[in-house]
């Protein structure tokens, strides 16, 4: 079939072209933004999953629509190498001037500008990584004390002022929020937590591994009152289904029973997969209807392509000990497994073991579903193991 018709798009965020399954999600964080730009209370959102499962797409969709319905806000990813200031200050600044052109500036947006030049002063001295400034004279005393939780707290509560006087509400967008540093993270948390003490419309809505469910729960005891972790997942049946045959039956393309029957088995319902697979099925087949036998010629090639990109290059970053310890885990299958387990295998003791585990989590390799259980954060990880390392 006509590659330059493939509809199907495997990327890294890239919109499917049928965003199946997530609707209750969407719907969900849309009700808790017009809650709080409303005046009326309501819990951050943090979206958890693993890796493939579209966290980073339904963030996008969730932005897109809250703009458009008025909802200011900012849109982060945080890297493992960079502080949540350094990140943070450039886009706030976008933000708020782009506030100001829409509207004549008044007293509390002014206001907000000037708590935004004295944290990056302050934030310069204490991260180095803030490498902006603002013509606009600080306040003295407002979020330039130096002290995070202070300043953050100062920051927040200022633009909230700002947003609450246009009867709007402002958002925190933050993906892979489980690089954020966890001292950071808890100064995040108290910034919130007292804007949402003075009822004043700013919010999170992030995204991250499963881990970041435990972390925000070690920076802040109260966390769990302030944030809902809905959880991301595989699609179920239906939603993976049309997933594959909305695209293709807009190019008039239909799959065979049976062969979407393969698809469901090889990816498990993960929406990252069911592009890989559905764009290799409409290679191979040289016309519609796609079957099963072309599905499996499709299995060779999106097998390889996810050995070469998706899989390797989290791979690469592992030290010796770490691909040892990954393999090991694959050897008792997809998981999650108990440390002691691991260690069996390895013949190794747990405690000896314990920071390897440590070192892999902080990459985002695996987590810990539960007290001495380890699991993968990238589906179809034990297989990608056994394929690299046989022995």
């Amino acid at each position: 079939m006509d590659l330059r018709r493939n509809p199907y798009a495997p990327g890294a965020g890239a919109p499917p072209p049928q965003l199946a399954g997530r609707d209750v999600l969407i719907e969900r964080a849309a009700v808790a933004l017009d809650r709080i730009r409303d005046g009326r209370y309501d819990k951050s959102l943090i979206l958890i999953g693993l890796r493939g499962v579209g966290k980073t797409v339904l963030l996008n969709r969730i932005q897109l629509d809250a703009e458009q319905r008025g909802i200011l806000g900012v849109r982060l990813e945080a890297p493992e190498d960079r502080s949540l200031p350094g990140i943070l200050a450039p886009a706030m600044r976008a933000s708020l001037l782009k506030l100001d052109r829409a509207r004549a500036a008044t007293a509390t947006g002014k206001r907000a500008m000037r708590a935004l030049a004295g944290f990056i002063g302050a934030m310069k001295l204490k991260f180095g990584d803030v490498e902006m400034g603002l013509e606009v004279s600080p306040e003295l005393g407002l979020a330039d004390s130096g002290d995070l939780d202070v300043d953050l707290t100062d920051l927040l509560v200022s633009v909230g002022e700002a947003a609450k006087e246009r009867s709007s509400a402002f958002a925190i967008f933050v993906d892979e929020l489980q690089y954020v540093e966890e001292d950071q993270l808890a100064a995040l948390i108290t910034a919130l937590h007292r804007c949402a003490q003075r009822q004043l419309p700013i919010t999170l809505l992030g995204a991250g591994l499963p881990q970041i469910v435990g972390q925000t729960g070690r920076a802040k005891s109260y966390a769990e009152r302030l944030f809902d972790f809905p959880a991301v997942g595989a699609l179920d049946d239906v939603a993976a289904r049309l997933a594959l045959t909305a695209p293709a039956a807009k190019e008039g393309v239909v799959f065979e029973p049976a062969a979407l029957d393969e698809i469901l088995m090889q990816t498990r319902g993960y929406p990252y997969f069911l592009q890989e697979w559905g764009k290799h099925a409409w290679s191979v087949a040289p016309a519609s209807p796609i079957t099963e036998e072309h599905v499996r010629a499709a299995t060779i090639q999106a097998t390889a392509d996810l050995d070469a990109s998706f899989f390797r290059v989290r791979f690469d970053r592992l030290t010796p000990a770490e691909k040892n310890y990954l393999r090991a885990m694959a050897s008792l299958g997809p998981g999650p497994h108990r440390s002691g387990d691991i260690a069996e295998v390895l013949g190794r003791k747990v405690n000896a073991l314990g920071p390897t585990r440590s070192a892999l989590i902080g990459k985002g390799m695996v987590y810990s579903p539960g007290h001495g259980d380890t699991a993968f954060t990238v589906p179809l990880f034990d297989q990608f193991m056994k394929r690299m390392m046989p022995g």
